[in-house]
């Protein structure tokens, strides 16, 4: 099972994208029609309201004046409070309901408004954000939902902002524009991204990888990291005494292969085993055979540099996840060397260029990295000493 978070600004078109989707045969969870079913008549959401806030938010026909309510609920906070711990548990037992309903090979998407504002964002395998520039969403509101226009520019500005939802945006959909536009869109998503992301998932695999192939520093690398980080963190929960961002798109102005490297740091390895039903739910399946680190400069004793390896799923990010036990000289290898890179401008100018000229060289990766192998031989004393120098730990 894939689960998609889907949102977007109010006016921006989500049900659009939504209604696509669910005719792709994704299974849609819609947060607005749940919220308005626990309070239907009849329901205990509605009769606890009413016992709450008074039997004037109903009216004639016994339904929920939903403007007399957001009047009285909204008027302070201790309102707004009392009004979420009624209906938001209701909400999210119906939500479980219908997740735990959908089918094992299912693309689930909840479709939530306040996805950014709540901090939801790494529970989801993606989070797709639709986006309609601010005037195209308050004429949207204007002249078709019959708002007032500076009632539509509240609403607009109470919700994220476009920085909040691009931090945590997997995919940006542009809704400005012709509607034929962001269908073409969608389906695009649907056929290239969330299927094979789905099966990945319910599989435990991972897209086949071509040849190592070098590019440009990707000044978004830190923010899809941090994405990442959030997920494998909320996966790992306890288990993990740390997650970082590791590796050559850790180091700002680096090319690098387009793969994001994280590393997740366990007291014991032995406590790897119990991440791997967490991290492959996450999207990180485990990937067996490469528990065996190669030990690089520092030789020693072998077992220094066990780890456990897991791969992303998404078939459009590339990303390996190597479990690590504290304090292991393989687990603070991977921390210094980059730390070192971001630090010394010419070491990393350095190391580009080793990069640069083994590209097309190799047809795999592992050859790719056992040709680097020198260069990190002459370069880890290098390393050891800026670390001393600069007090550097872990």
């Amino acid at each position: 099972m894939l689960k998609v978070g889907l949102t977007g600004g109010i006016g921006s078109g989500k049900s659009t994208v939504a209604g696509r989707l669910a005719e792709h045969g994704a299974w849609v969870i819609d947060s607005d029609k749940i919220a308005r079913e626990v309070v239907e008549p009849g329901t205990d959401g509605l009769v606890e309201l009413a016992a709450a806030f008074g039997k004037g938010i109903l009216t004639t026909d016994g339904t929920l004046d939903r403007a007399g309510l957001a009047k009285i609920a909204f008027a302070d906070a201790d309102s707004r409070g009392l009004l979420n711990s009624i209906v938001h548990p209701k909400i999210g037992a119906r939500t479980a309901e219908l997740l735990a309903a959908a089918p094992a090979d299912a693309v689930v998407v909840h479709d939530i408004p306040l996805l950014v504002e709540g901090g939801l964002a790494a529970a989801y395998h993606l989070v797709v954000i639709v986006d309609a520039p601010v005037e195209v969403r308050v004429h949207r509101l204007v002249h078709s939902r019959g708002l007032a226009e500076a009632d539509a520019r509240a609403r607009v500005a109470a919700q994220a902002t476009e920085a909040a939802r691009r931090a945590v945006a997997d995919v940006w959909l542009d809704n400005g524009g012709a509607q034929d536009k962001v269908l073409a869109a969608v389906d695009e998503l649907w056929a290239d991204r969330l299927v094979r992301f789905e099966a990945n998932v319910r599989l435990h695999r991972h897209t086949p990888r071509g040849a190592p192939r070098l590019v440009d520093a990707d000044p978004t690398w830190p923010a899809q990291a941090e994405r990442a980080l959030a997920r494998l963190r909320l996966a790992a929960g306890s288990v993990a005494t740390r997650v970082d961002h590791i590796g050559s798109t850790s180091v700002l102005g680096l090319a690098a292969k387009d793969v994001l490297d994280f590393q997740v740091t366990v007291a014991n390895l032995d406590d790897a085993e119990k991440l791997v039903e967490p991290l492959g739910a996450a999207g990180f399946p485990y990937l067996p055979g490469f528990d065996q680190d190669t030990p690089y400069p520092l030789g020693g004793d072998p077992a220094g540099w066990r780890k456990r390896t897991h791969v992303g799923a998404d078939p459009l990010r590339w990303a390996n996840v190597h479990v690590r036990e504290q304090g292991s000289p393989g687990w603070r290898y991977a921390l210094l060397m980059p730390a070192w890179l971001r630090a010394d401008t010419a070491a990393r100018d350095e190391y580009e260029q080793v990069k640069r000229g083994l590209t097309g060289q190799f047809d795999a990766i592992p050859a790719y990295g056992d040709a680097k192998e020198p260069w990190f031989a002459q370069a880890l004393p290098r390393a050891e000493t800026w670390a001393t120098q600069a007090r550097w730990t872990p």
